[in-house]
């Protein structure tokens, strides 16, 4: 039997995004989604907008080998925290439809650097590296919950 590297890194993947929404989502009930606590720190929105962004790039630019990195729109920043939300949700389900289509070795191929500031590698090496990026932003909104004096979402529950 022949392991599918590509469904399994979907399902981390996918596993992970359940625990940020949450982050997310325990933030939002605190009122502190758009609060950095400690100096010199981003609000989680604002991370969540560059979690979104990277995938959103990656996948697209996979998916229609287009390399164009497109700035989110400036209006989630202030806009009501469901309707940014909702916009991570539709990175994710755009994500969901253009996976298929992504060849493993499309992902396997070292390629040259798609932005002047980004290295060449392989593609697999790329979306790695943002869903560490992934799980260190939402490390961080562990901590946000903590000095809130919030418990934050257990991290070993991966389901809804």
């Amino acid at each position: 039997m022949e392991f599918d590297w590509k469904a399994w890194f979907m399902g981390v993947w996918e596993d992970n995004r359940r625990l940020t929404d949450k982050v997310a989502r325990a933030l939002v009930e605190a009122g502190a989604i758009d609060q950095a606590p400690v100096a010199g720190m981003r609000s989680f929105r604002k991370m969540l907008l560059e979690i979104w962004g990277m995938e959103q790039v990656y996948v697209r630019g996979l998916a229609h080998e287009q390399w164009q990195w497109e700035a989110l729109p400036e209006t989630l920043g202030a806009a009501p925290i469901e309707e940014t939300l909702a916009f991570g949700r539709q990175v994710r389900e755009e994500t969901r439809r253009l996976w298929p289509t992504i060849s493993f070795d499309a992902l396997a191929k070292e390629r040259p650097a798609p932005f002047e500031w980004h290295p060449q590698g392989r593609a697999i090496e790329w979306l790695t590296y943002a869903l560490e990026n992934e799980i260190h932003h939402r490390g961080q909104g562990y901590v946000y919950l903590r000095l809130l004096g919030k418990e934050p979402p257990a991290f070993y529950i991966r389901t809804e």
